[in-house]
């Protein structure tokens, strides 16, 4: 059995830009922590190997997901889940006054790891998303 403390300081960068910590790993996945800044929109890329399930602590943000025909943004705050499955285009904009929006991320053992040697294998090259995170609205 496992426990942890959140690091007061970030382990690494996401593909996308985003502040991570690395929480707890084991043999069928593991979990992150991760902070946008208020008014950062994070480069949008593509998990070629990772599906992940996101849970919003604090903040208030969208995310843009695209997966073949499939096309949604989604409202980001506290007490929001989502998936974003391997093969999904995803950025994420964080709004409002707060110092940050921030999230615990799970990563089944079954597609990928983010193991911090492997984070930076995963993403496919970064490219420009048609959509951008309005910042002079609030998410509804």
């Amino acid at each position: 059995m496992k426990q942890t403390i959140l690091p007061t300081q970030p382990d690494a960068k996401s593909p996308a830009g985003a502040d991570i910590r690395f929480i707890m790993d084991g043999p069928t996945g593991n979990m992150i922590h991760s902070t946008v800044s208020a008014g950062q929109t994070n480069r949008a890329t593509v998990h070629a190997t990772v599906s992940e399930f996101w849970h919003i602590l604090d903040g208030q943000g969208e995310i843009w997901r695209r997966s073949g025909d499939e096309e949604y943004i989604t409202s980001l705050t506290k007490g929001v889940s989502i998936d974003i499955p391997v093969d999904t285009a995803f950025s994420i904009g964080m709004l409002g006054t707060n110092p940050c929006g921030s999230f615990a991320y799970l990563c089944p053992r079954g597609r990928a790891t983010m193991r911090p040697q492997l984070l930076k294998a995963h993403g496919r090259p970064h490219y420009d998303a048609a959509w951008r995170c309005p910042s002079d609205h609030p998410s509804t």
